[in-house]
């Protein structure tokens, strides 16, 4: 378990504001993602859990360790951790080939066994599928390979805490594949726990055991992956994650019986799960997932939970194609669906009951 209460204050060296960073990280799963736009202060989060940097006030404790209380002054420095910290630039050392690169990672280890050391260095060039690529240095390597290599030094001394700053970031679609690939094996191989730093949403989906949504220094957000992203708990945050169409919606029925209720959007009604403590009249947002937007037949009558909306433009996107769409909706479609579709035309869509969210704020 770790549970972490951070708060620093950072002066800025400009005529800017300055940043505050205030959070209560606490989770038991193996793998954490903290997710954020630049500047919220991710980063920061990790250099105060690796030991970089003091904390002002707050407590660090993983499991049974202590690395940081300001009450009682304890700040075990970055060596005293046993955290291992891969950075944006993967930070090998140049002049080293990569044998070298892990064994002086093994050298500063607790374990004064050189037999111990060897073996350990020899297991993770095996599993890494770097044992060709030992005696080269990093100019030497790929991105893919760079990748590899610092993970495998990250393990070299079995640590308790991986901190993982933007891993992917510069690398192109097959490359990011491959080092998930390879970070999955490493998360059920390593017995640490996993904190990963990203802007990329399909990391989260793919790591986020334990997702913390974060802007200026603050978690707006924290829970499961399929809780954060099922269930919003703003609509703010709804718009930041860049997936989910969000409308001022009010409620016009509530059917507790019927375990349903009814919202008045846009001039239509769109029925949605029943939402016990509130009231009719009261006024909200509703926000569903893009890809949940159905293109349906533009026939007859408008029913319930469809709308008749004019189409801005069309675009393509990585899977299928996108429609830009009036009131700033989005809608992801298959290019099958796409065919025969042009700017200014209207189309039928339909939203489903149970892909709605209603959100107080």
């Amino acid at each position: 378990m770790i549970d972490a209460r951070i708060i620093k204050h950072l002066t800025s060296e400009s005529e800017g504001p300055p940043f505050q960073l205030d959070v209560h990280l606490r989770s038991t799963a193996p793998s954490i993602v903290l997710w954020g736009a630049s500047g919220a202060g991710k980063t920061l989060t990790l250099t105060c859990l690796a030991g970089f940097l003091r904390p002002d006030k707050g407590r660090i404790l993983l499991h049974d360790d202590l690395y940081f209380d300001a009450a009682t002054m304890v700040h075990l420095p970055p060596q005293l951790r046993r955290c291992a910290y891969i950075f944006q630039d993967h930070a090998l050392f140049p002049h080293m080939t990569v044998r070298d690169n892990l064994r002086f990672a093994a050298n500063t280890g607790r374990d004064g066994s050189l037999l111990n050391r060897r073996r350990r260095i020899n297991e993770l060039l095996d599993a890494f599928e770097l044992g060709a690529l030992a005696e080269r240095k990093p100019a030497q390597l790929s991105g893919g390979q760079k990748q590899r290599a610092a993970l495998a030094r990250a393990l070299v001394n079995e640590p308790r805490l991986l901190l993982l700053d933007e891993p992917t970031r510069g690398l192109d679609a097959r490359l990011r594949q491959s080092f998930y690939q390879v970070l999955r094996e490493t998360r059920q191989r390593a017995k640490a726990t996993l904190i990963l730093v990203t802007h990329d949403l399909n990391e989260c989906f793919e790591f986020g055991d334990h997702v913390c949504l974060m802007e200026a220094g603050k978690f707006l957000q924290t829970g499961s992956s399929e809780q954060v992203f099922s269930r919003p708990v703003s609509s703010e945050i709804a718009r930041s994650l860049g997936i989910y169409n969000v409308l001022p919606a009010q409620i016009e029925a509530l059917d507790p019986g019927r375990n349903t209720s009814l919202l008045q959007v846009l001039g239509s009604s769109l029925e949605s799960v029943y939402l016990p403590g509130h009231l009719l009249g009261d006024h909200g947002f509703v926000c569903f997932r893009i890809s949940e937007l159905l293109l349906i037949p533009n026939e007859g009558k408008l029913g319930r939970n469809q709308m008749a909306l004019s189409i801005s433009e069309i675009r393509p996107a990585v899977h299928g194609v996108q429609l830009q769409l009036e009131h700033g909706l989005v809608a992801l479609i298959r290019e099958t669906e796409a065919s025969g579709l042009r700017a200014g035309q209207t189309v039928r869509l339909r939203i489903p009951p149970a892909a709605t969210t209603f959100l107080d704020k």
